[in-house]
């Protein structure tokens, strides 16, 4: 049996204080009227940009004096011509003309007014814009970190399914470590669903469909309001929370009822919803995509996506395996699991990086070729206001990996597999940060408290549930019909 380590156990409990106290700091200290942002904005502007604006404001006032010298110059001709005029008409013609010019000073004077009260509902209608954005940004935060570690445990679930489908005789002595992993799915899913109804009750604007005045003045999101609406919605995703989470819980009581069993009636259990849920997930996995991260920009859409977003929590998943593997294995549990285990995780740990960055350069290639406005759009956003992070995240996601994992020998060496799997995990949160933040909070963007904060946040918790979990059950799968191939295993 698994003891939690005392250490461990404390390390986890401090990274969620102050996950907790760096995620209050970012709530409370986002601007909450738009005078705050007027303020902010003109203490950004006080700079190279103030200065800039100052010179162009000053070097525009002698053109303004020369257009009104220009101007009283063309009256007094006009004034001239206009005497002449009336010299040669009689009381009548003069009147007439007094009573012509009246209505164009006047019309003159609306128009001016108009333009000014354009410009204040215009500055106006940025600020609260702006306002929104630096206001999503402790909660784009938040879901972020969220949303990833709730996926994380989703594609160790799904690749655990996979296992018991595929009646795989290596992995079984490796069940026990995905089923504490995937212990942390209902936990996540409560916090997350919790999320999803807080964005319900318009607390935040990261679903920009969600509120009735965007949608009445937008006919393209008007037009997705059969599907995008929040009763529709939240069902949806309390379906597939619940239905992920029940497989996830039958299918850890079935194993550990095997243990103990005269026969495999619990294994063949097992198989049996494994198939069912394999074929609710693939259906559930893509609507997901769809729901909680694509409809953050509901302008934009992609037939890959779906296949995106799963690429890259699975390899996140089984990259998470591999790590807690060769955590476990180095404090002396896990005595079946040789280097042959390891070098399959770190296979499928390689595989699924290049799979991720086919899909990756396919969606990409694609739109940017075609080059239809509202597709590009979204690469253009994120190329030039995420330049840094979107070409860092394949960086570290594919070509890291590549260079690391291509070697065989070092697939088995666990101090590379520990550097590249950290490379892994922080270059994925990456992505799903360039997923998720440009249609949240724009140009506004920062990695700093609120977003490494969310993240320690949800580690501690993740190691918390995961290792409490562990220490439930015995390491070994014992009654498995698979367990003996599984320990003798050799590559």
């Amino acid at each position: 049996m698994y003891t939690f380590s005392s250490k461990l156990k404390t390390f986890s409990f401090i990274l969620m204080a102050v996950g907790l106290l760096g995620i209050g700091y970012g709530f409370l200290t986002a601007p909450k009227d738009i005078q705050e942002v007027e303020k902010l904005l003109a203490a950004e502007s006080h700079g190279g940009h103030g200065e800039a604006k100052h010179e162009a404001t000053t070097a525009a006032e002698p053109s303004h004096e020369a257009a009104a010298g220009h101007s009283e110059a063309t009256e007094e001709k006009k004034l001239e011509e206009s005497h002449e005029a009336v010299a040669l008409t009689d009381d009548t013609t003069k009147v007439a003309e007094a009573t012509h010019a009246e209505p164009v000073h006047a019309e003159a004077a609306v128009k001016k007014e108009g333009h000014e009260v354009s410009e204040e509902a215009e500055h106006t209608e940025h600020l609260n814009h702006v306002l929104h954005q630096l206001q999503n940004k402790p909660w784009s935060a938040l879901y972020v970190a969220c949303i990833f570690f709730m996926l994380v445990s989703l594609g160790v679930l799904v690749f655990y399914a996979i296992q018991q489908v595929a009646q795989a005789g290596w992995s079984p002595v490796l069940f026990r470590v995905m089923q504490g992993i995937t212990s942390y799915l209902p936990v996540g899913s409560v916090i997350f669903f919790v999320i999803l109804i807080l964005c319900g009750l318009h607390l935040n604007h990261i679903f920009i469909w969600l509120d009735p005045e965007v949608v009445a003045s937008d006919k393209l999101i008007a037009n997705k309001s059969g599907y995008l609406n929040f009763p529709f919605w939240i069902i949806r995703a309390a379906i597939f929370l619940t239905g992920w989470s029940l497989y996830q819980y039958f299918s850890r009581k079935n194993c550990l009822a095997q243990d103990e069993a005269n026969d495999n009636s619990f294994y063949k259990k097992n198989f049996n919803i494994s198939a069912m849920f394999l074929v609710f997930f693939i259906v559930s996995e893509s609507i997901m995509s769809w729901d909680w991260i694509m409809s953050i920009d509901p302008h934009w859409f992609s037939t890959l996506f779906g296949w995106y977003v799963f690429a890259s929590f699975f390899v996140s998943g089984i990259t998470t395996i591999a790590l807690i593997t060769l955590y476990l294995k180095s404090r002396g549990y896990l005595e079946h699991v040789n280097t042959s285990h390891i070098h399959d995780l770190a296979k499928f740990m390689f595989g699924l990086s290049v799979f991720w960055t086919y899909l990756w350069f396919s969606q990409f290639m694609l739109i940017w070729y075609a080059n239809i406005p509202e597709e590009v759009t979204y690469f253009i956003t994120r190329i030039e206001l995420y330049n840094l992070p979107f070409f860092g995240a394949v960086v570290m996601n594919f070509l890291f990996p590549l260079l690391i994992l291509i070697n065989t020998d070092f697939k088995r060496i666990t101090w590379v597999l520990v550097m590249a799997g950290i490379v892994i995990l922080a270059g994925h949160y990456i992505d799903f940060f360039n997923m998720i933040m440009p249609g949240t909070v724009g140009d506004r963007w920062f990695i700093g408290i609120p977003e490494i904060a969310s993240v320690l946040f949800f580690l501690g918790l993740f190691i918390y549930v995961v290792f409490t979990a562990l220490t439930k059950a015995p390491l070994l799968a014992k009654r498995n019909p698979f367990i003996e191939e599984s320990k003798h295993f050799h590559y």
